[in-house]
């Protein structure tokens, strides 16, 4: 066997069954180590297309999402979506060719330092120079992608080395098959934080997207609801309220606003979820000067991350949250938690009235009634995807009584254009569940040849494009801080992306009512071809009252 046959069989030790990937230098012989092995290739029309789709199923499944590239500017496209793994937290092995004779900087086809560019944004990232390291550094670089708070790893490696010869094959006994779950939370901790919960008078859950991969949806509605707290969670972070459920109040952060809950909150109990823009940076005016803060978080280097808490606890967050629950549940609910809680859902009903009540305005169509004509067929064997600004906005708002794990938003990079190979990678992922992506016209452009890839490899979905022909929530903001006038350099042409997909051989529909977009959703999940349904908007997201 060869290097390229020991990654390939180290890959496949570790459950890899797919690899996505844009062909070039350095990559032959692991293609022909991947046929040898059965692990099936993916290919795309851009290296970025690849690197989104291994973080999408990354993102969806919390497993590892791997993807393969050439030399040179090849490495740099798929850099695309390593950054949004790295935002996100998602564990993405990025697999990179490179000439032979890589590394002695003589000047071979493409030569430069790849392993430099992929670092900052890496939690492991190496070149690999000997065949006979192959299986430790693949081994090391995936168990790094998985441990803690997950992340991107990336490995260069020369067709010499994928080529040399190597004797035997990987000792499967060593080989890592999975990473060590966190114990329990300190006792002492969990009582600490307990009585500052109990004696909290307007307490507030903050959700990230830890709590996703630490699998604690169920342990975060329990501690919620025998605490009586209300969850908000981070705009564009993974969802962890699988139903409606009245204790969630949607996202904070978002460029529509929210109501007035995480600044009127005395103690936010931040579970997996950064300190960043979109809480305000926990300071002053967007918080209490007095606010107390208690983290939990599995990885250490996040307990500190932005700002200083009160109490910091690292662990299992499955573990701490269920741990909390029962504490809570024997301390029964304060009234004032109560109380608080149905003053912070009046507010969330009042915010989001102007946008989920009354009859839906006639004429053109909006944001609103795209997301509204999508609503009935987000079921539990749907997955759906959000990519786009505006279209974004309203889907946040429309839907916004619920956050399931099966729903993907760019995540906290807020990156526009990972849509189309997400929804390839949706479908590899759960090959018997359908697939529907909702996307702005500005980023169903980004990755649009993607769409003949999908047809080719027999991954159908249904992508609902919402047409306003503009970078919508650019246009809102540059609207609102100069009128008119200042809109520059935002808007797009007309474009009939049903008509470009059916040019792909696709399956392309045209939708001017809530009806029309029904019976073509409908009609795409009983195709066998992805199916692009373009829908004509107005201008406008939740902020603009459109």
């Amino acid at each position: 066997m060869n290097g390229a046959d020991l990654l390939a069989s180290e890959l496949l030790r570790h459950g890899v069954r797919w690899i996505a990937t844009l062909c070039g230098n350095g990559l032959n012989p692991f293609y022909l180590a991947c046929k040898r092995a059965g692990i099936r290739l993916v290919d795309t029309h851009n290296e970025q297309a690849a690197a989104y789709m291994a973080d999408a199923y990354a993102r969806l499944t919390g497993r590892l999402g791997v993807c393969a590239v050439s030399s040179g500017i090849a490495h740099v496209n798929a850099l695309s979506g390593i950054a949004n793994a790295y935002f996100d937290g998602a564990p993405v092995l990025l697999i990179t060719g490179a000439s032979a004779g890589y590394g002695s900087f003589k000047g071979v086809f493409q030569e430069f330092d790849q392993v430099s560019l992929a670092a900052p944004i890496c939690k492991f990232a190496s070149s690999v120079n000997r065949a006979g390291d192959i299986a430790f550094l693949a081994r090391r670089a995936i168990s790094t992608a998985m441990a803690g708070r997950p992340g991107p790893v990336h490995l260069t490696i020369p067709v010499d080395v994928l080529e040399e010869r190597v004797g035997g094959g990987s000792d499967s006994a060593s080989a890592a098959q999975g990473t060590q779950t966190l114990g329990r939370a300190d006792p002492e901790a969990v009582r600490r934080a307990a009585e500052l919960v109990e004696a909290a008078q307007r307490p507030l859950i903050v959700a990230g997207t830890g709590v996703f991969y630490a699998r604690a949806q169920k342990q975060l509605i329990e501690f919620s609801e025998a605490s009586a707290m209300p969850i908000v969670t981070p705009i564009w972070d993974r969802g962890a309220v699988e139903k409606t459920h009245p204790n969630f109040l949607g996202v904070v952060g978002a460029a529509s606003g929210e109501p007035k809950i995480l600044a009127d909150a005395d103690l936010v109990v931040l579970v997996g979820a950064l300190v960043d823009y979109r809480l305000g940076f926990l300071e002053e005016p967007a918080v209490r000067k007095d606010l107390s803060i208690v983290r939990l978080d599995s990885d250490p280097c996040r307990l500190r991350q932005g700002v200083e808490p009160r109490l910091a606890i690292q662990a299992d967050l499955a573990s701490a949250l269920g741990e909390l629950a029962a504490r809570a549940r024997e301390g029964g609910v304060p009234r004032s938690h109560a109380e608080w809680l149905e003053e912070a859902r009046r507010r969330w009903r009042l915010f989001r009235a102007r946008w989920v009540e009354g009859p839906l305005p006639k004429g053109i169509m909006t944001g609103r009634h795209v997301v509204e004509a999508i609503r009935p067929f987000l079921s539990e064997d749907t997955v759906f995807l959000i990519d786009g600004g505006n279209i974004g906005q309203w889907a946040h708002m429309v839907l916004g009584d619920r956050y399931p794990s099966s729903w993907l938003t760019c995540g906290s990079s807020a990156v526009v254009g990972w849509g189309v190979p997400g929804a390839m990678a949706a479908k590899l992922a759960y090959p018997e569940r359908k697939v529907l992506l909702l996307s702005g016209d500005g980023a169903f452009g980004f990755t649009i040849t993607e769409l003949e890839s999908a047809a080719r490899q027999g991954l159908p979905f249904v992508a609902v494009v919402a047409n306003d022909q503009a970078w919508g929530i650019v246009v809102s903001g540059q609207m609102q801080a100069s009128g008119e006038e200042g809109v520059i350099a935002s808007r797009l042409g007309p474009t009939r992306y049903d008509e470009v997909a059916k040019a792909f051989g696709l399956v392309g529909v045209r939708a001017g009512s809530v009806e029309e977009l029904a019976s073509a959703i409908r009609k795409g999940f009983e195709s066998k071809l992805p199916t692009v349904i373009d829908v004509p908007i107005l201008q406008g997201g939740p902020a603009d009252g459109a």
